[in-house]
């Protein structure tokens, strides 16, 4: 019989983890971009002023929304790299 591999097969959980918060932190401008683009597709009369209201109410929104989100997977990416040296250290 074959013996057994000595490396684990899976990755350790916060390899794992910080594996999925860059590729977040990664997808985070596409999703800015697809966000931002949004009220182009929004009917827009020349009288309407609350449609060019809206969109601005929107485009803001989606800016404080995408700078939030950024700054927690910053926090994510920035705390993780001791926890996976400690945990690989250990073993």
């Amino acid at each position: 019989m074959s013996q057994r591999p000595k490396t684990p097969v899976f990755l350790q959980k916060a390899t794992y983890r910080q594996r999925r918060v860059r590729d977040a932190a990664k997808l985070v401008p596409v999703l800015g971009a697809v966000l931002l683009m949004m009220p182009l597709t929004w009917q827009d009369d020349a009288q309407d002023t609350t449609t060019n209201a809206s969109a601005l109410v929107y485009i803001f929104g989606v800016w404080i929304v995408l700078i939030g989100l950024t700054a927690v997977l910053s926090g994510l990416i920035r705390s993780s790299p001791e926890q996976v040296h400690k945990e690989t250290s250990e073993e």
